[in-house]
């Protein structure tokens, strides 16, 4: 058992933490936010994700995990220390270190042993160097200290299943000492550890995540092609799909991605490789594609409905996916904001976010109770996220409690001949009209 810290109880730090002390270690929480650390003393984690609440709950019971805002105590006698704070994306599209730095010099000025400190939030490259160095800078007492570089690759609405039952575990190191201490703490798991430097390890992070969101953006600037030249986007992926080099993966087009991830990382690599004087092409065009891609919508709306103006709209679906209370970067946020602004009345559903979306427009949004209300006499209706309450949906209650059903779904959520035999104007993403064959079978040769 390794007596760990973990700095941050966001996405990254909460769920490290819950999962290191669920496979045996002592672990201890420490953020800043002394209503995020009561909450979660209660056994309540202050971020909406399944099975989360439970293994607090469990570990804590277990005191194998304990959370606090005394970082002194926390960092002074710890053998590892993770960081796993935010770096959110600065006006200029960089990453903001400001909070992993906070951390750094916290560290330098508490530790009072020998400690390895790991880096697990999404850093530029060379970032792991230059925080050993700013730590070693700061030290006030005579210890050894080393960084290590270990990126998460968790998403929200499965972050506790993607650690627990990772497809890798990556290690930057640069030292054996560094490598056999993370080597023993992921042991348990019992997955495939990947050793490397620690510039590799922050560039597999940017790497892995800017490479699908190019594949997003692809999906997405075929769809539109389809949609110009008759084809069907789902017949397309599908049969994209069993090339085994493709996959089946990230092929569904929509209204582009959001998260904490995928736009801030490919902002922040693209600005990296400009400012070292190389142009990454590729990540700047799914930029780009992304950018133009959340108001697709709004451009299929514009030509049924030239003014909002007075018109009730029905949105369902606020999170930027389902399975979370997230809306970093969620579509649906400049959609309303535009739908706002020209005049309309929103009305909004969604499972999970709306507590969040309150603090955006606490009152300028009515806020329904499930998809009907939203729904009831709506002259249009835009669907902006894919939860499993929208999909199953009976089509015909779009044509019964709207005044005119005009549905524009970002999410292709339903199939085209179902939507026209109900009766609704329904519009989405690379699909173009039903044909009378609309299913492409597989043929034995």
């Amino acid at each position: 058992m390794t007596n760990i810290t973990v700095a941050g109880t966001g996405y990254v730090g909460l769920v490290t933490g819950v999962c290191l002390a669920e496979i045996g270690h002592k672990v201890t929480c420490v953020d800043n936010v002394q209503d995020k650390i009561d909450l979660l003393n209660k056994g309540i984690s202050p971020i909406y994700e399944p099975e989360l609440d439970e293994l607090i709950v469990k570990n804590s019971k277990n005191n194998k995990l304990a959370f606090t805002t005394d970082y002194e105590s926390a960092y002074a006698d710890s053998d590892v220390i993770f960081i796993g704070v935010g770096t959110p994306e600065n006006e200029d599209g960089s990453a903001n270190l400001n909070f992993v730095y906070t951390v750094a010099r916290q560290i330098a000025e508490s530790i009072t042993r020998d400690c390895l400190v790991v880096i697990k939030s999404t850093v530029p490259i060379g970032t792991n160097d230059r925080v050993e160095v700013f730590i070693k800078n700061h030290l006030k007492h005579d210890v050894n200290v080393e960084v290590a570089s270990n990126p998460e690759f968790l998403a929200q609405g499965t972050a506790v299943k993607d650690t627990l039952h990772a497809s890798r575990i990556v290690i930057g190191v640069e030292s054996e000492n560094a490598e056999q201490v993370l080597t023993e703490i992921y042991k348990p798991f019992n997955q495939t550890i990947l050793t490397m430097n620690r510039r590799s390890a922050e560039m597999v992070k940017y790497a892995s995540n800017d490479f699908l969101a190019l594949k997003i953006s692809f999906v997405n600037d075929i769809a539109n092609l389809c949609e110009v030249v008759g084809a069907n986007i789902e017949d397309v992926t599908n049969g994209m799909s069993y090339d085994a080099r493709i996959g089946n993966k990230f092929l569904n087009p929509g209204i582009g991605y959001g998260g904490s991830c995928f736009p801030k990382d490919t902002k922040a690599l693209h600005w990296l490789s400009e400012e070292e004087g190389y142009v990454l092409r590729t990540v700047k065009a799914a930029i780009e594609v992304n950018e133009k891609q959340k108001f697709k919508l709004i451009k299929k709306a514009r030509n049924d409905f030239p003014s909002f103006q007075g018109l009730k709209i029905a949105v369902l679906g606020l999170t930027f996916k389902p399975g979370t209370d997230d809306l970093r970067e969620a579509p649906s946020i400049p959609n309303v904001r535009l739908l706002l602004n020209q005049g309309a009345e929103v009305h909004a559903y969604d499972p999970a976010g709306v507590k969040n979306f309150k603090k955006i427009y606490p009152t300028q949004v009515v806020y329904e109770s499930s998809a009907e209300k939203a729904l009831e006499d709506a002259d249009l209706c835009f669907i902006f996220t894919e939860w499993e309450e929208i999909k199953v949906l009976d089509l015909n209650l779009f044509k019964e409690k709207m005044k005119t059903p005009f549905v524009y779904d970002g999410r292709n959520c339903f199939a085209l001949a179902e939507a026209k035999n109900a009766g609704i104007n329904y519009q989405s993403i690379g699909r173009p009209e039903v044909r009378e064959f609309e299913e492409v079978t597989e043929v034995e040769v």
